[in-house]
């Protein structure tokens, strides 16, 4: 049976008169291909007069820039977010049997695909 997990983050800032706000990156949202699945997610953001653009970062990590036109005395940034808490075995799986003893030979079409993740370097004396 799955859990479900609700989570609430509040990042809040008063200030004693009305600030310039600068551009905010915002990286407070999982990523779509983390192990623990997100069935609902929301972010609110105060003051209400912002303008919000998503962004993928090289990683395929999500991140909300922000930018306030106006000065406020407040800023407050709330996520929530459901996640289902799946267990995950990382050890569910066989190793091939042409794998049982090591050193052991890839398949010739397989051993072209990995051969540069397999080469290495010869290092000198320091």
């Amino acid at each position: 049976m799955p859990i479900h997990v609700a989570l609430e983050h509040q990042t809040s800032y008063q200030f004693d008169r009305p600030v310039r706000l600068g551009p905010h990156v915002v990286r407070l949202r999982p990523a779509a291909h983390c192990r623990t699945p997100v069935l609902s997610y929301s972010l609110r953001v105060e003051p209400d007069t912002h303008f919000l653009n998503w962004q993928q970062d090289p990683f395929g990590n999500y991140l909300a820039r922000l930018v306030f036109p106006e000065p406020a005395r407040q800023l407050t940034i709330t996520v929530d977010l459901v996640a289902d808490m799946t267990v995950i075995n990382p050890f569910d799986f066989f190793v091939d049997e042409s794998a049982e003893r090591f050193p052991f030979k890839y398949e010739p079409e397989l051993a072209r695909d990995l051969a540069p993740y397999l080469a290495s370097e010869t290092r000198g004396r320091c």
